[in-house]
């Protein structure tokens, strides 16, 4: 059998796709695992706002794949989804419960550049993007530390509250 560099491409792209699809599928079934009714209602706002900031700013920026089949490149949504559900799962229930989803969340920003839809800062944007929506929407499942931000005008703050047993 005999595969040709396109082939490879075209399969690694499929592959991706599928773990693009698989790791916030993964993220939204630990909060049936762990019976965890908070965080199935953090996970939708987390992923909703991930996905609305990103077709949101692949209409405004309006930037050409690399391989010239379209003008929306920015960010890669790919790579936000795949890196909120790992986030998710890191923010919710731990780090150690994260390692395999931040494996296949990386696999997916390779698969990306390398089929040629995206350049790195596509994947990166991405991957920031889809983190930071679960870091900051996502509360700890026995959460002790709380961060608040307060943005006005004329002020800029960030409190942190732990509480000690």
């Amino acid at each position: 059998m005999n595969f040709s560099y396109a082939d490879s491409n075209s399969n690694l792209e499929k592959a991706g796709s599928v773990v693009a699809v698989a790791i916030p599928a993964i993220a939204y079934g630990s909060t049936y695992y762990f019976d965890d009714k908070k965080g199935r209602g953090q996970f939708y706002r987390s992923f909703g706002t991930t996905v609305a900031t990103t077709y949101a700013l692949k209409a405004v920026v309006d930037k050409e794949r690399p391989n010239a089949e379209g003008d929306n490149s920015f960010p890669s949504s790919h790579a936000s989804v795949a890196f909120q559900g790992a986030s998710f799962i890191h923010k919710r229930y731990g780090f150690e419960y994260s390692i395999p989803a931040y494996i296949g969340a990386g696999f997916v920003g390779y698969s990306r550049i390398k089929s040629d839809e995206h350049d790195a800062g596509d994947v990166f944007a991405g991957a920031l993007l889809g983190i930071a929506s679960s870091m900051y929407l996502t509360k700890s499942y026995d959460d002790k530390l709380h961060i608040a931000t307060s943005l006005a005008p004329d002020y800029y703050g960030l409190s942190l509250h732990y509480q000690f047993e």
